[in-house]
């Protein structure tokens, strides 16, 4: 049977969207500190630990929240994220930090994959996952390797996409895929989506 894209949410310039549908954005500040607590505060979250988190996890969080709300979300439900940058921004925050005194904070939060087991710890997941490094949104490897994933692991659902985040710029773009959904699981239709909504969020 063939996957479907169940759901998918994007965040980029104080914008979240979820299957195409605002469900917040922040006018004024540009400052990506400001658009995460208020979308926290919007969104109705109650998560203490979310205000510890570097930014790429606290956008992991976000669009999690948003793309499981109201959804029985197993707990093998695979992840599959890339991005470009890593974990640069807090690499660069933890160097300057080691000319002082080094914040455990800061360095727990240097890898890449730490945003996976923070959504893990949320959401109560207990399943395979993988993060790529890639110059740029890159659909046919995250269709091809989340594919392999379902089709061989046997999970029900996995969650796959782009979170990027570098010089306060972020780009997310996730997909909740399983076999329940109207949009064919493609690398076609993956790319045609995310243009799709970064175009709409460039204007």
């Amino acid at each position: 049977m063939a996957f479907k894209i169940t759901a998918f949410v994007h965040i980029k310039d104080q914008r979240i969207f979820l299957d195409k549908q605002e469900v917040f954005s922040l006018e004024g500040s540009r400052e990506l500190n400001d658009f995460l607590k208020e979308a926290y505060t919007a969104l109705d979250i109650s998560y203490p630990k979310f205000h510890k988190m570097d930014g790429l996890s606290k956008l992991g969080i976000l669009a999690s929240e948003v793309l499981f709300k109201n959804r029985h979300i197993p707990s093998d439900t695979g992840l599959v994220f890339s991005n470009a940058s890593s974990s640069l921004e807090t690499d660069k925050a933890h160097q300057i930090a080691m000319q002082g005194i080094i914040s455990p904070a800061t360095f727990v939060y240097t890898l890449p994959n730490i945003v996976m087991g923070e959504i893990s710890i949320k959401h109560k997941l207990q399943s395979e996952n993988v993060f790529f490094i890639s110059e740029n949104f890159n659909p046919a490897l995250i269709v091809d390797y989340t594919g392999v994933l379902l089709e061989n692991s046997g999970i029900p659902a996995a969650v796959c996409g782009w979170i990027e985040w570098k010089n306060a710029e972020y780009d997310v773009f996730l997909c909740l895929v399983s076999r329940e959904g109207d949009l064919v699981f493609s690398a076609e239709q993956l790319e045609e989506l995310y243009y799709f909504e970064n175009e709409r969020s460039a204007n």
